[in-house]
């Protein structure tokens, strides 16, 4: 399987990464936002942007542009 998980980075100085979704198969990018949907159907909309990606890693990283999810 070659799905990635989504992280939101927290926290400036050192980054924390919070899981935000697991098997992610779709990130379709808005003008507010990201929507995050997983191989099994679940959505999520996040509003920030992708700070990075690590394919390797199966990783998605972002970063949050309010204090909303």
């Amino acid at each position: 399987m070659c799905e990635a998980n989504a992280y939101l980075l927290e926290n400036d100085g050192k980054p924390e990464e919070t899981l935000l979704m697991e098997a992610v198969d779709r990130v379709e990018p808005d003008e507010d936002g990201i929507l995050l949907v997983s191989i099994f159907g679940e959505q999520k909309f996040i509003k920030g942007h992708i700070h990075s990606l690590s394919l390797v890693d199966h990783k998605i990283y972002i970063k949050q542009s309010s204090s909303e999810i």
